[in-house]
């Protein structure tokens, strides 16, 4: 095929219980700066953030297996909603709605309160089990 050198994905098994209600998110998807970013993939459930200043989507910083701290001049927006290529990072944004907070790549409490305060709109849950 045309433009098609090779194909890869990647599935984590979580990516059809991350986003539990879509509500609302970014018309058309958003184009994500992966400068610093050192992932294969983006992965859906990853939290979105926006550069005031230049006005560019980036990934959540990680640290390890965590989020890292905001950086500065930089804002919540969402939620990333599809898996994609780091080389390739056209993804959709959920900016209201329900995401299961276990099924996330990588864990949201310690950034649960200050993400509230940012998007209101999103919310948190999971099916109790057992």
């Amino acid at each position: 095929m045309y433009g098609v050198s090779k194909t890869e994905t990647y599935d984590s098994g979580k990516e059809s219980v991350i986003i539990r209600n879509y509500v609302n998110g970014i018309m058309g998807g958003v184009i994500l700066d992966m400068t610093g970013f050192s992932g294969e993939f983006i992965q859906c459930g990853h939290i979105i953030i926006r550069d005031t200043k230049s006005g560019e989507y980036k990934p959540m910083p990680v640290t390890g297996e965590a989020y890292a701290s905001l950086p500065e001049n930089h804002e919540y927006v969402g939620i990333c909603m599809t898996t994609a290529p780091a080389d390739t990072p056209h993804v959709g944004v959920m900016t209201a709605g329900e995401a299961n907070d276990k099924a996330v790549p990588y864990p949201v409490d310690t950034i649960k309160a200050a993400l509230k305060t940012a998007v209101p709109t999103l919310q948190w849950g999971h099916d109790a089990i057992g």
